[in-house]
């Protein structure tokens, strides 16, 4: 590995702790203002760019386990999709943010970058094993541009912020037990130690399994979370570790054809062994005519640890610094029991497996001044990571129901290996005028992300690549019109990295390699933002204006099923162009009632047509694949002392699965309630708190994931099979005490 970052990181710490430094000023970074509950808006207030978060109350009513991925589906402009009623089901979780998806976005956990959180992750791991649902205590979303501060190479469009509850200043035990449909339960067992001196700690776990709504297999996971602070009146400690053992048998994957002539809840053939053989064998039956209308099964494994130490020093009354470090090792498998690969004559089916691990290291170092109406804040962020990928092929001589990580392939189709190097630094001015009423925000980032790729075993591509750009400028202005009445504005330039591993460019041959990897570009944003805020005792509300100018987007283009997994090719096919319309309102009407509402309108189009090999693809004009039009939310909540309930629903537009806009699936709306009781001072429990949740109360059938598998150019008839169909009408029970 190349240690220049880590050695330029370290040198800059050691001069942020030294006593030259004490002349200078004491002001909270970005991240320490959000952190103060008292500050944080629905709506963003304060704030130079569109900002929006979910707060604690969000998150409880939510069933438990949920991902807060999930639950922020009801901002604008969010569309959140997956075939589980939890959101957590990673094979199918999918979100999308003003037309960009997933891979396009930022997110962090108290700071430390999670990547791009998808499937076949190369450079983080998804939220849900990061930090467990019940120890997240806030969400807060920048639609447009995450701050420049922000840990993140994806960040095209937006980014999510993802904040864990500080321990308890009082000693304390919690202890929650969910059931629900398909056997579902989770129980969660949590204990604070209280305040000792300036030491408070948590530990937490948590058990979860389900069997799948639809065929047979189980969805299950182990955690441990914990966190632990040191506060001392100019300085304070914070470490916090998490693990994180997932395993979840998938859905199958539909197309349009396939539902139709199947049905919603056809699924692959897990628990029927001698079908699965016949069908690898071309013996069809119950409609099924092809060999990828279902497999035995698919299974994701992921293993995870991760862990992160900060140090915040208030140096002087100008000056406070902050140096954050974090790792993190993953080990993962995806399996797929293949009809494409026999292993031996009597079992036509062989274990097909994409095997991933990680491990990076990363540290930030920042300092920030407050001179006056000046609030100046400068930092680093370096990481040093090493992603192993892999496609084996296993044999069987049996059913493969038990789950385990496999070793010792029988076949090994490649093996590469990516060492990267991240280096990104940022400076910022928030500047207060006319005694607050008016704050500009001015600063920019720069970014460095090599990539060097070795191929152990195989023909994929090896070399190197660079993503590079040392000025990303960023300008946000708020002007507060009267009292309650502020408008905003932004301009923001974002570069993302190119991707080792899967669909980056080294997913292709080294001769299709080399003939693009001189001319390659990152893929860059410029997004301009407009809006207004009003805020009153009854009400908030927003709306928010954009545009958005995406260039040199990349494209890894499939050239067989996902199953087969053939080497890619990989082109730079133009330029994207987004526009949009953002609005929320929330009212409260007293006595505990109020009334959540958020549309976006949005219209993402390809700005060029691109060349797949000598064929001319015309998606000049054509909308973005999964990029809904319009998105609606509304939720009424009502809270009478010990009592509450929520109902919610969503629209979510049609979308198209296609380049060429020749095949999509259809809108839909989704219902989902609950209602608690909370019993105060209950014998010897401080609380206890019994709720149930309905998802999908209308018992809606729908498409809920689209490009599971990729999308097609084309596929007017429906047979491209990278659809998940969503999770019925589902009940849930929850016991939460608290002692």
């Amino acid at each position: 590995m190349n240690t220049r970052t880590n050695t330029l990181t370290l040198a800059i710490a050691l001069v942020l702790a030294t006593p030259t430094l004490m002349a200078a000023t004491e002001a909270e970074s970005a991240s320490a203002r959000a952190k103060e509950l008292d500050t944080v808006s629905v709506i963003g207030e304060g704030e130079t760019r569109q900002v929006q978060s979910l707060q604690a109350i969000d998150l409880k009513r939510a069933v438990p386990g949920t991902s807060p991925l999930k639950v922020m589906d009801k901002l604008p402009g969010v569309n959140f999709t997956s075939s589980d009623p939890f959101g957590a089901y990673e094979w199918s979780t999918r979100i999308t943010v003003r037309g960009f998806n997933q891979n396009q976005l930022g997110f962090t956990l108290d700071g430390i970058p999670l990547g791009d959180m998808s499937y076949g992750n190369h450079n983080g791991l998804h939220i849900s094993r990061a930090a467990m649902a019940e120890n997240i205590d806030y969400v807060e979303l920048a639609q447009g541009a995450g701050a420049t501060s922000t840990a993140s190479t994806s960040n095209l469009g937006g980014t999510a912020q993802f904040f864990t509850r500080d321990p308890s200043m009082e000693y304390g035990a919690r202890v929650s037990q969910m059931i629900g449909s398909d056997s579902a339960q989770r129980t969660f067992l949590s204990l604070d130690s209280g305040d000792h001196n300036g030491f408070s700690t948590y530990l937490s776990g948590v058990y979860s399994k389900t069997d799948k709504w639809k065929g047979d297999g189980p969805q299950q996971q182990w955690q441990f979370n914990g966190k632990a602070m040191f506060q001392q009146d100019v300085w304070s400690l914070t470490a916090y570790a998490a693990t994180s053992r997932r395993e979840e048998t998938d859905y199958g994957d539909l197309s349009l054809e396939s539902q139709q002539r199947l049905g919603w809840d056809w699924d692959n053939y897990q628990n029927d062994w001698q079908r699965a053989i016949n069908a690898a064998n071309g013996i069809y039956s119950g409609g099924v005519n092809s060999l990828d209308d279902a497999y035995y099964l698919g299974r994701g494994l992921r293993d995870d640890d991760l862990a992160s130490l900060t140090l915040n020093w208030d140096v002087s009354d100008i000056l406070s610094t902050k140096l954050q470090g974090y790792y993190h090792r993953n080990e993962g498998q995806g399996h797929w029991a293949t009809p494409y690969a026999p292993s031996s004559a009597a079992v036509p089916i062989s274990m097909r497996t994409t095997e991933y691990d990680i491990e990076r290291t990363g540290f930030m170092p920042s300092l920030t001044l407050n001179l006056g109406m000046h609030t100046v804040e400068a930092g680093l962020w370096s990481e040093t990571s090493v992603h192993g990928l892999q496609r084996n092929f296993y044999l069987l001589s049996g059913a493969p129901d038990e789950i385990f990580f496999y070793r010792d392939p029988a076949v090994r189709v490649f093996s590469q290996r990516f060492d990267t190097d991240t280096l990104q630094y940022y400076v910022t001015d928030r500047i207060d005028l006319m005694d607050g009423q008016l704050t500009a925000d001015i600063g920019f980032k720069g970014s460095e992300v090599e990539i060097d790729a070795v191929n152990r075993v195989g023909t994929r591509a090896v070399g190197s690549i660079t993503a590079k750009d040392n000025f990303m400028p960023q300008v946000g202005l708020r002007y507060g019109l009267m009292d309650g009445i502020e408008l905003f504005g932004s301009y923001t330039e974002n570069m993302s990295a190119f991707r080792p591993g899967i669909g980056g460019p080294f997913s292709t041959t080294q001769e299709g390699f080399n003939e693009f990897a001189d001319d390659l570009q990152p893929e860059t944003s410029d997004t301009f933002e407009i809006g207004v805020r009003l805020s009153g005792d009854s009400y908030k509300a927003s709306l928010a204006a954009y545009r958005v100018d995406f260039q040199n987007r990349l494209l890894s283009i499939a050239r067989c099923a996902g199953i087969i997994g053939c080497p890619s090719s990989f082109a730079n096919v133009g330029d994207v162009e987004s526009s949009g319309v953002e609005a929320t309102l929330v009212l409260k009407f007293g006595d505990g009632l109020e009334w959540f509402n958020s549309v976006a309108w949005n219209q993402s189009e390809y700005g060029s047509d691109y060349i797949n090999g000598d064929v001319l693809v015309p998606t000049d004009g054509k909308n973005v694949v999964d990029a809904p039009e319009l998105l609606f939310a509304t939720e009424l909540s009502w809270t009478a002392g010990p009592l509450d309930a929520t109902i919610g629903a969503k629209f979510t537009d049609e979308r198209y699965i296609t380049y060429l806009n020749d095949s999509k699936v259809d809108s839909f709306w989704l219902m989902d309630a609950s209602a608690g009781y909370t019993f105060e001072q209950l014998g010897m429990l401080e609380s206890l708190r019994i709720s149930m949740n309905i998802s999908n109360l209308m018992d809606e059938e729908y498409f809920a994931t689209v490009g599971s598998n990729g999308f097609a150019t084309s596929d007017p008839d429906g047979f491209n099979y990278t659809l998940q169909t969503g999770s019925p009408r589902q009940f849930f029970l929850n016991f939460d005490a608290r002692f």
